[in-house]
């Protein structure tokens, strides 16, 4: 059982390092990057739809994303719902599809999405020390013997130590991303 615990635990904590990935793939750092567009959500015959799902979203160049509807006449709906998601884009609208150009990120700008980058990284972290909460409540209620009990709970610490580097890994990496000029 114990080695079942250990097991949820790493399960549970590397859900949290791919949330983290997904959470900062989504902090744009001045190229063009669809996963930017996954949040917007488009009104389409009465219904709200993900964009993704009503059009495909392309790179065409680094600055550049290109939107083309598979239904032209959600062309309007699309553009609107850009704007809506105030992501800072500006869509340009040709009559067959959008062209969004990134605008280069300022200092004041990129100095914004590295606290937001922090934050996202803390809210990792604070997800990774519940789950050693958990873990610890798990290896408590199996009633073990004392050493192996402490065993358990210097291996579930380590865990978390090893974690909360790779999380400070990713950030010190995203941070350096979004600084570069």
């Amino acid at each position: 059982m114990d080695n079942d615990i250990i097991k949820l635990m790493k399960e549970s904590m590397e859900n949290t390092l791919k949330n983290l990935e997904k959470r900062f793939s989504s902090v744009r750092a001045g190229r063009a990057n669809p996963s930017s567009l996954d949040g917007v959500m488009v009104e389409y015959y009465g219904s709200m739809t993900p964009l993704k799902q009503l059009a495909t979203i392309s790179v065409p160049e680094a600055t550049q994303l290109l939107i083309k509807p598979f239904d032209r006449s959600c062309l309007g709906a699309v553009e609107k719902s850009i704007l809506a998601a105030n992501l800072g884009y500006t869509p340009n609208n040709d009559g067959e599809t959008i062209r969004i150009i990134i605008p280069a990120l300022t200092e004041e700008r990129r100095r914004e999405l590295t606290k937001q980058v922090k934050t996202i990284a803390e809210d990792a972290k604070v997800s990774v020390r519940n789950n050693r909460h958990e873990a610890l409540e798990m290896v408590e209620a199996e009633e073990l013997p004392e050493d192996i009990e402490k065993g358990m709970e210097k291996e579930i610490q380590d865990l978390v130590q090893a974690y909360n580097k790779k999380i400070e890994e990713m950030l010190k990496n995203k941070e350096q991303e979004l600084m570069k000029i």
